[in-house]
């Protein structure tokens, strides 16, 4: 579980291809390690992946082929967002995040009014029932607050902290992201959808 507050921006800098998926290799900067050993979960851009081998600032992680079809981000160098598993006594400072992304959406509109950012986001439509105003989403790995929905649409305001810690900086109108809906609107629609075994 993570909580989707950003921690660090690492650069991939490395993709090797495996059998079926890649291995990356991640500069994590001055990010401090030494609490993190292999078999550690860590989410890159909102995947929760496995280290496999580390270094001095340095991070190895294995993607499988599965990973890479349903995510973005993970394949080529660039920055992404790091954050470390959740321990129990940790503060949970956005929302339960899983880590297990749940589609690829797309950006519509992303600038600047006055000091925040206004983000519009596309959602792939079979996720949209999922979104809800005041909400929580993960979108690359961070925690944010919907402010409005209309369709498949929704909008974030960004304050400038979260724009200055993570790579949402960079985002433009047609760029692709991570989305992770919140885990509670998951299981809401299976209770609601369950009939003891018989379709609802």
């Amino acid at each position: 579980m993570f909580s989707g507050i950003v921690a660090a921006i690492g650069q991939i800098r490395a993709v090797e291809p495996l059998g079926q998926g890649v291995r990356l290799r991640v500069d994590t900067g001055g990010w401090d390690l030494s609490d993190v050993i292999p078999g550690d979960s860590i989410a890159c851009n909102g995947v929760c992946l496995t280290v496999v081998e580390l270094g001095p600032q340095r991070l190895d992680f294995d993607v499988s082929a599965e990973t890479l079809s349903v995510t973005v981000g993970l394949a080529e160098a660039g920055a992404i967002n790091l954050e470390k598993a959740l321990r129990l006594q940790d503060r949970l400072g956005g929302h339960l995040v899983t880590g297990h992304v749940d589609g690829v959406a797309e950006v519509q509109r992303f600038v600047q009014i006055d000091e925040s950012h206004e983000l519009v986001i596309r959602a792939p439509r079979e996720l949209a029932g999922y979104i809800a105003r005041k909400g929580s989403v993960t979108i690359d790995g961070v925690s944010l607050t919907v402010n409005k929905v209309e369709g498949q649409d929704f909008w974030i305001n960004l304050i400038p902290h979260t724009v200055a810690v993570t790579t949402l900086k960079r985002l433009h109108a047609g760029a692709r992201v991570n989305l992770e809906v919140d885990l509670i609107a998951r299981y809401m629609e299976r209770m609601l959808s369950w009939n003891g075994g018989q379709p609802a």
